[in-house]
């Protein structure tokens, strides 16, 4: 099933629609949601990350940036209830393209966005890896 979502949606994943995506629901949709999001970004842009794993993040970020999903994001909370498992399942299979580097990159767009914010908010993402 997971690999037909990915398929389905990999064609609508661009860097634009991302960031906007991103910039306008940021706060809605929460930390970890937007942290998952750029950790997945990020890996993309690594030269090591390779074909198959960019098709999966490919995927996994055009799900996430799709106007319509499983549950309407402008529901609060529950609305990204099914991007955060999507999210979830890009990362951890890919989870050894994302390095030291990928997460400081992603840490670093996040308190451009949220400021200061609770690391602890992090530590499910993380333990993922």
């Amino acid at each position: 099933m997971m690999k037909k979502l990915i398929e389905k949606y990999k064609n609508r994943f661009s860097e634009a629609k991302m960031w906007s995506k991103i910039k306008a629901y940021a706060q809605q949709a929460g930390l970890k949601v937007v942290y998952s999001a750029l950790l997945l970004f990020y890996a993309y842009k690594r030269k090591d990350t390779p074909a198959w794993a960019k098709r999966v993040i490919f995927g996994v970020l055009g799900y996430f940036i799709a106007p319509i999903d499983a549950i309407p994001d402008l529901t609060p909370i529950i609305g990204y209830t099914d991007d955060i498992g999507m999210l979830s399942f890009g990362l951890v299979t890919i989870a050894c393209y994302v390095n030291d580097e990928v997460k400081k990159n992603a840490r670093t767009q996040l308190t451009k966005w949220f400021g200061d914010y609770d690391e602890d908010e992090l530590r499910d993402v993380d333990e993922q890896l």
